[in-house]
This record gives structure tokens, C-alpha cells and sequence, in this order.
């Protein structure tokens, strides 16, 4: 953004971050739900992620919040740790390590993640969110918003969830407001003007109205199709500006010696730091615009985030791909959005949390079914399938293992494939051996690392006594002392043999005192 113009994305960046607003506000309070947390602390998290983060936070596009992926750790940490404001000191903790990981460059490690792992992710994710939005679309709200676990709390999976719902639990007039709502949506998508005021509407926002308004006229048309305050949003809502305050909690600081304090901040801090790198790398991949976002600053940005919010009773945070990505699909162009959707949840939750009572959670479903769409449109299978085998098997395991398992461990179970891939890539031939009558080449493609050593022994063993051998190491920029070793002992041993050897290239100079013969030019035919 240029500085000396400020506000000049606020077009583009003002609708977008409503939409991240109605987006955000199910998921703060279903995920402090699921994390056995006060509902409140979750819109703390959100406000907090926003404002705090998004203000710090180098990155144009991402959203940060609560995360699903730390309900299971934040409920063990609550049911195990003395008291919830033990829990918030650790969520203190666990915010300077972040802002320690970041000065120490520790966001480099994000760089290492195979591309074919991130575009799994960004896949799953909206597979997740098309499946696990379907009960909430239909007037079922037996799992929280916002979970990615296959395995859910009330004893279905995703997939029976869906079965269960379409047989026993349909509210009709939560089907008909979604279904509305979803045709709406994809309509919008093709009919939304190019020019005029009405371009910058947004879609989700229309929703949101259909939802309420509809949800009113089945009132008076037809009451046994109106949905029940139980699948509406619920905002806490306060008497006055003291009853509001009482929402807040604050850190026992008296806990800071209790070694499950530290343990929890030391597992929050690393889950937390990863789930956060691997969003902003994944964002990164669909902003259109191709911007890179400094990752050792998110990391300090997540951190002082996470200070924040525990100081005020808030969850952790951490950037949300489901957030980052409806931010995208938003259109936003720079990280005012994610400022001002913190502002959004703070104005709506003080001044008018009565009206976000009134909103369907069957409404809000069609928005994120919406937005999974999108993430995972069948052309990214196509793409990735004509990219050969391995970038295919990384994705379709990492779609696969996330959508089966939960979030992290299908990330980890995609890495660990892709590593594999990524290192049976570096096994193959890296050096090529050819030989003209007197005159012999062994040259590396690339640089030579440890598991190499096999092959470079293999090939010098392959030049017959009486040659001239030209080692060519001229497109290396690296080779690992095993292999100069092995180049060092086969020249020694090359004149009991009658060879003469020489070595090109500026890194046999760099890397290792290489054994120095007489220079020479071979050519081939």
C-alpha cells in the first residue's frame, strides 16, 4: 500500500471486511464453545485478531482469530489448569515465545512446506467446510461452527452427521432461508454489476438480510417453519456498560510457577506459531495479486496478539484460513479489511447484539458453503493431476488425511508424504558420466549432497586407468564434504592409476581444499 495514500483499498476493503465480520462472528463463539471457554472470549479473540494482529501483521490478505485447530488443547488445558485465568497467563506465555520465535527468523521454517501440501490444505478446508456446513444449512447444530474434526463430540462423524440430519433433523424453514441464500450467492457471483454503487455490495451481507427478514415472515405465514431462537446467533447481551465489563476476565499471575502453565504455553506457542505460518503461506498462494508476507513478523504479530488477548480473558488467536479466505473471495486488497472487521465485531457485540440474535446460523451456512466452494473447485484436482504423480499424491494425501483425521494431523501426515516426494526427487541422477577415447566427464547437474555420496562413487568408478577425467563442478553451488572427500580420495589414488584429474568450478575453491592437478580442456563430439 502507499503510504502517503492510506485509505486508498477502503473501496474495495470496507464491504470486504463486513463480510469477514458475518463470517467471523459464528466461529468466535463456536470454537470458545467447543474449547469449553466463555462464549465471550472467542469474540474477544476475534476483535482481538483484527484490530491488534491485523494492525502489526505485514500480511495484505490474512485474517486472524480463534482457530479451531486449538479447541482440543485449549479444553484440556481449561479442565486441567487451577483456574481459566491460570489458562489466560499461559496464553500470555505463550504469546512472548511467539514474539521469541519471530526475532529468532523461525518463520523461515514455513518455506520448507511443498506447494503441493499448501494447495491440500486450502482443498480440505473447503471440502470441510461444504460438508460440515450442510447440517448447520438444514437446521442441525449438533457439531460447533468452526470444527474441522472428522470425529465429532456428538458421536457422528462428518459423513453421518449429513445422513443423520437429511433423515431425522431437517428444520424446513432453516432448509428454505439457506437454500435462498445459496442461490442468492452464486447468482450474485455472475450478475454483480461492474460499475455503480451497487458493485460494492456484498453478498453475504444481502444474505444476512434474507435470513432475518425470512425468518420474520415465516413468523407470521407460517409459525412451525420459523426457526427457533436455538439456531440463531447468540451473542451474550448486556444490561449496561458495568454488565458489559463483567464479561472480561483477567490473567492469574500468581500461576507463573506452575509448571502446567509453561507446558500449556510452550504447546500453544508451537501450535499456534505452526497453524499461523502454514495460513499465511497458503493466503500467500491466493492472493491475486502474489504478494509474500514477511512470516518472522507474523509470528511477533501473532504474538502480541495473543498477549492481548489474554490479558483481557480472550482465547488464543492465530491466522484463520477459513477468515483469510473469505477475505480473498471478498475481494479485499490490503490488510485494512482485517483491521476493520476487528472493529465490526466490537461495535456490533456493544451496540446492537440484540439484532445479531436474530440472524440464522442456516444463513451464515450458506455463506461458508459458499466460500468452501470456492477453495475447492474440481479444476484444482485437474490441476494437480496434470502435474504428474508427485505433486498429485501430496495433495490428494493431504486433502484425504486432513478431511479423515482433523487439521494438524492431516497437515503432518501431508508433509511427512510430501518430504518423501521431495526427497525421492533428490535421489535421482544428479551427475552424468561420459567418456571419448582418452578423455572422460563427470559432471553434477546439481548440488551434491550426502545422498549422492552412492552415485558420485559409482560413476568415478566407472573411469578406466590411463584418462584424463574433467570433474565438473561448475553448476554446483554446494557440495557436502562426504562427496568432497570421496573427489579428494579418488584423485590421490588417480595417479597410481594413470589419470589425470582436474576439477572446474569456482565451489571446488569454496567448499573444500580440493587437490590441485594439472589443468586441462577436453572436448566431445
Amino acid at each position: 500500500m502507499n503510504p502517503r495514500a492510506p485509505f486508498a483499498y477502503l473501496k474495495a476493503d470496507l464491504p470486504a471486511s463486513l463480510v469477514v465480520a458475518l463470517v467471523a462472528l459464528p466461529l468466535c463463539l463456536g470454537i470458545a464453545l467447543a474449547s469449553g471457554a466463555p462464549l465471550f472470549s472467542g469474540l474477544i479473540a476475534g476483535i482481538v485478531g483484527g484490530i491488534v494482529v491485523g494492525a502489526l501483521s505485514k500480511s495484505p490478505l490474512s485474517v486472524s482469530g480463534p482457530a479451531a485447530g486449538l479447541t482440543v488443547i485449549v479444553l484440556d488445558a481449561i479442565q486441567t489448569l487451577p483456574s481459566f485465568e491460570a489458562f489466560l497467563l499461559a496464553v500470555i506465555l505463550a504469546g512472548m515465545l511467539q514474539l521469541a520465535f519471530g526475532l529468532t527468523r523461525a518463520g523461515v521454517l514455513s518455506e520448507f512446506v511443498p506447494s503441493a501440501v499448501i494447495t491440500g490444505m486450502l482443498t480440505a478446508i473447503g471440502i470441510i467446510l461444504l460438508l460440515k456446513q450442510v447440517p448447520h444449512a438444514a437446521g442441525f447444530d449438533g457439531d460447533y461452527e468452526g470444527s474441522f474434526e472428522f470425529y465429532q463430540a456428538n458421536g457422528h462423524n462428518t459423513f453421518s452427521a449429513i445422513t443423520y440430519t437429511l433423515k431425522e433433523s431437517v428444520l424446513w424453514g432453516a432448509l428454505l432461508i439457506s437454500s435462498l441464500s445459496l442461490a442468492f450467492l452464486f447468482w450474485w457471483d455472475h450478475a454483480r454489476p461492474t460499475t455503480g454503487p451497487l458493485r460494492f455490495l456484498p453478498g453475504p451481507l444481502v444474505v444476512v438480510l434474507i435470513g432475518i427478514v425470512g425468518n420474520m415472515l415465516l413468523g407470521q405465514v407460517s409459525p412451525d417453519l420459523q426457526i427457533k431462537p436455538t439456531h440463531l446467533v447468540q451473542v451474550p447481551v448486556s444490561d449496561d456498560l458495568p454488565h458489559f465489563l463483567s464479561f472480561f476476565s483477567f490473567p492469574d499471575f500468581t500461576a507463573i510457577s506452575n509448571p502446567a502453565v509453561w507446558k500449556v504455553a510452550g504447546t500453544l506457542a508451537i501450535v499456534a506459531s505452526l497453524e499461523s505460518l502454514l495460513s499465511v503461506k497458503a493466503v500467500d498462494e491466493i492472493d491475486p495479486q502474489r504478494r509474500t508476507t514477511d512470516k518472522n513478523r507474523e509470528l511477533f504479530a501473532q504474538g502480541a496478539g495473543n498477549i492481548v488477548s489474554g490479558m483481557v480473558g480472550g482465547i488464543p488467536v492465530t491466522s484463520v484460513i477459513v477468515r483469510s479466505s473469505a477475505n480473498v473471495e471478498a475481494k479485499a486488497e490490503s490488510k485494512q479489511s482485517a483491521i476493520l472487521h476487528g472493529f465490526w465485531l466490537l461495535l456490533s457485540v456493544l451496540l446492537i447484539p440484540t439484532a445479531l440474535n436474530l440472524i440464522p446460523l442456516s444463513a451464515l451456512a450458506a455463506i461458508l458453503i459458499a466460500t468452501g466452494y470456492k477453495l475447492a473447485k474440481p479444476k484444482l484436482f485437474v490441476q494437480r493431476f496434470r502435474q504428474g504423480w508427485t505433486q498429485f499424491i501430496p495433495f490428494i494425501v493431504t486433502v484425504l488425511a486432513i478431511l479423515l483425521t482433523d487439521l494438524l494431523v492431516g497437515i503432518l501426515i501431508g508433509l511427512i508424504v510430501g518430504f518423501v516426494f521431495v526427497i525421492g526427487r533428490n535421489f535421482r541422477s544428479a551427475i552424468t558420466f561420459a567418456c571419448d577415447d582418452d578423455d572422460c566427464l563427470i559432471r553434477a547437474r546439481r548440488n551434491l549432497y550426502f545422498i549422492h555420496k552412492h552415485e558420485l562413487q559409482r560413476e568415478l568408478g566407472r573411469v578406466p586407468d590411463n584418462r584424463n577425467l574433467l570433474i565438473d563442478l561448475s553448476s554446483t553451488s554446494y557440495v557436502d564434504l562426504d562427496n568432497i572427500d570421496i573427489i579428494n580420495a579418488f584423485i590421490k589414488g588417480a595417479e597410481y592409476r594413470g589419470i589425470n584429474v582436474v576439477v572446474r568450478g569456482d565451489i571446488a575453491r569454496r567448499s573444500a581444499p580440493l587437490i590441485n592437478a594439472p589443468k586441462f580442456e577436453v572436448s566431445f563430439t
